[in-house]
């Protein structure tokens, strides 16, 4: 993990350069890397051919939909649950409580993480442009989930 960390870090450095080189302040990734293996990034190693299988059977699963027969409503069926380092999955029709509640409470805990993020970025920009309305993003998505339900747009 540190030495992706560290390597991120100069990726972010680099972008920073990058901006400061070419005075763009809305950068597209695909030039900031074409940028970078001028200078000398090294491009990735390619990806062992079975771990982009797995990761592409994981994208599979994860893409999965079926309807309800009763609510007519879609649902996700696979769902990824971890057991210490190990990442399994489950299809919900077949899905013991355990794994089911393991799998939606880690669903939930990446969305209190999103929100958090959101949160703490309106924050920072409403406070370096005192000048403006304060950005306020509301975080209660009960009724924006019922509208969808009823195929319905805010």
């Amino acid at each position: 993990m540190r030495k992706t960390t560290s390597k991120h870090k100069e990726m972010q450095h680099l972008i920073r350069l990058y901006k400061s080189e070419t005075g763009e302040t809305e950068v597209g990734m695909h030039k900031v890397a074409e940028w970078a293996v001028a200078k000398g990034w090294p491009l990735p190693v390619p990806t062992d051919p079975f771990e982009r299988l797995a990761a592409e059977f994981t994208q599979a699963a994860r893409e999965e939909i079926k309807i309800d027969e009763l609510t007519k409503q879609p649902y996700r069926v696979n769902h990824a649950y971890q057991v210490g380092q190990l990442t399994f999955w489950i299809d919900i029709d077949e899905a013991p409580r355990e794994p089911m509640r393991k799998s939606l409470i880690a669903r939930r805990e990446q969305m209190v993480g999103d929100g958090l993020q959101l949160t703490l970025d309106a924050d920072h920009w409403s406070s370096i442009h005192p000048e403006e309305e304060p950005i306020e993003i509301p975080l209660d998505f009960s009724q924006d989930i019922q509208w969808r339900k009823m195929g319905l747009e805010l």
